[in-house]
């Protein structure tokens, strides 16, 4: 009887730990698509080092994130493969950091494709242009003048230095170092809702019930263990079977290799508008299961396992697949774990 609760445990928790990823892996290519992160990195650059006279580029709510910043004016400089100028020609801060940045960057429909700039390396970036524009006390001076909203952290960081440029470097590597941390959390806030949302379409187009999946698991056992108990009974032992396969009246066993060779998961897969069927030897079928589909998503029933399967795929994959990992006691190696 243990056995057949591991069985549905394992089975629910794979089944939740692949649509996970697959809705992981359809957000993903969403914002590699659309070149989300990145934008939403330079939008923030902008807003930092040059200002918007009172407009902010960066996403003011989560409709914006994917509805907006896909599609507006593009604020990432254009990529460039030349190496970093001696003499600067860049008229923006934003324009003159990306000149330092050059190195780390490929191309992206001709803008940068820069998403993450490591605190470390935007720390010497500054330092950089601040042998460029004479020493600290003048880079100030102009980005006080030219009304930067960089010029507060940097003067902070410059008086907390004492003069000190080693300090000095340190305390723009800490300040950037926050301000990457606050952006992500952002970020992570603005997606989860995005998620949530693809997580309610995913659950809605494939009709995934969670408590019908539990139950095909358990029918699948219990065809399994009957077939096992009849085995050795003769030929008269397959009359229960006979009732349970009205398709194959005088071959029940070929009933239960059809029912055995689509198992629960397959099934629960199969609700979807469109679905394929392979048969024995043959090409894959399409059909067309638009009305069906449509009945399940009105059907109250349906209703408490639609729920079950939206809150689950919420926790994400690397839950479920933890999750797994307990369950089946697969171990993973240090140093993949170090990773």
């Amino acid at each position: 009887m243990n056995s057949v609760y591991i069985d549905l445990a394992i089975g629910l928790v794979l089944a939740f730990l692949l649509f996970s990823l697959l809705l992981s892996g359809v957000n993903e290519g969403l914002v590699r698509l659309l070149g989300i992160r990145s934008k939403f990195l330079w939008a923030y650059l902008k807003d930092t080092l040059d200002g918007r006279e009172g407009r902010k580029s960066i996403p003011g709510t989560i409709a914006e994130v994917f509805a907006a910043l896909p599609f507006r004016r593009d604020e990432r400089p254009a990529y460039s493969p030349q190496p970093p100028p001696v003499h600067s020609d860049a008229t923006t801060w934003t324009g003159r950091l990306y000149e330092r940045l050059r190195e780390i960057d490929h191309d992206k429909d001709g803008r940068t494709s820069i998403a993450s700039i490591p605190p470390v390396r935007f720390a010497i970036a500054m330092m950089e242009i601040v042998t460029s524009e004479g020493g600290v006390p003048a880079m100030l001076k102009k980005l006080e003048e030219s009304g930067s909203p960089l010029y507060r952290p940097l003067k902070g960081a410059w008086d907390t230095a004492h003069g000190d440029l080693e300090a000095f470097r340190k305390a723009v590597e800490d300040w950037f170092d926050g301000e990457m941390h606050r952006l992500t959390m952002l970020y992570r806030r603005y997606v989860r809702w995005v998620i949530a949302a693809l997580g309610l379409v995913l659950t809605l187009l494939f009709s995934m019930d969670a408590l019908e999946y539990g139950r095909a698991i358990l029918t699948d056992n219990a065809i399994r263990a009957q077939v096992t108990a009849i085995a050795g009974g003769g030929a008269q032992s397959l009359d229960s079977l006979r009732d349970k396969c009205p398709d194959h009246p005088a071959d029940p066993y070929g009933c239960v290799t059809e029912v055995l060779s689509a198992p629960a998961f397959v099934q629960m897969v199969g609700h979807a508008p469109v679905s394929v069927r392979v048969p024995d030897g043959g090409s894959p079928q399409w059909s067309w299961n638009g009305g069906e589909w449509f009945q399940r998503l009105i059907s109250p029933g349906h209703w408490p396992g639609f729920l079950i399967t939206f809150v689950a795929l919420l926790f994400g994959a690397p839950f479920w697949w933890d999750i797994l990992r307990r369950l089946t006691g697969i171990r993973v190696r240090a140093g993949e774990n170090a990773k």
